[in-house]
């Protein structure tokens, strides 16, 4: 079946932005993937279609009405899927995450706004919290073009060759290996030889070790994952 996101948010024209353009954007119009974008605000009753109120407590800002946010989901009805709030407070999202989420039917991504979201909703429907980073955007539009973009690139017929999927960065627990093209000779500097050799072995050999001094010097957290991960092999 069409892997198929529905995205509840308060700015439907922020989509499919980036991702109506370039091999994504060339999937949606071939139908490789669908996307269904739910307007929260036409979910308000009143005749200003307010969608956010002071939060009890005090402090400041805004917060999502759970009236609402809960209209906007139970509009889908059994096209909800896994339902996923943006939030930096959520389990950090990555290409693990990414695969699993690939490969269910539909997906539904909450993009909240101002403080966040009437807490009660989340509990009700059991909405998984996810976040891109330890940092805080304006709202989770941009979030989830970030995770559909890390998901649709992974959807069969997307990215035509799959080795541009197994030879990347996370796919063995590394980062990636440094890429070179034509001309040889850019700047003062020159392509490695061992890349001209026309010799396989020692280019996949040259290609591990740089992918291994790469992951020790930038994410010595991910080095160590994968010694502990490969250590009884």
């Amino acid at each position: 079946m069409t892997w198929t996101v529905n995205i509840l948010t308060l700015f439907p024209e922020m989509f499919p932005g980036t991702l109506g353009q370039s091999l994504a954007g060339q999937g949606l119009e071939k139908g490789l993937w669908q996307l269904n974008v739910v307007n929260m605000r036409n979910f308000a009753e009143d005749k200003h279609q307010t969608v956010d109120d002071i939060p009890y407590g005090g402090g400041a800002g805004m917060v999502l009405k759970p009236d609402v946010v809960a209209k906007a989901i139970e509009s889908l009805g059994d096209n909800l899927g896994e339902l996923i709030y943006l939030s930096p407070r959520g389990q950090p999202f990555d290409q693990q995450q990414a695969k699993k989420m690939a490969k269910k039917t539909t997906i539904t991504l909450i993009c909240g706004r101002y403080e966040g979201i009437d807490e009660r909703v989340l509990e009700h429907f059991s909405a998984r919290e996810l976040s891109i980073g330890d940092y805080v955007l304006s709202g989770g539009e941009v979030a989830a073009q970030v995770v559909m973009d890390a998901c649709i690139r992974l959807i069969p017929e997307i990215m035509g060759s799959q080795d541009t999927l197994t030879e990347e960065s996370f796919e063995n627990g590394l980062l990636e290996y440094p890429h070179y093209t034509r001309p040889q000779l850019w700047a003062g500097k020159k392509v490695p030889d061992v890349l001209l050799s026309g010799h396989h072995g020692e280019i996949k050999k040259w290609r591990q070790e740089q992918a291994e001094d790469l992951t020790k010097t930038r994410r010595p957290d991910l080095w160590q994952a994968h010694v502990e991960a490969n250590k009884n092999e």
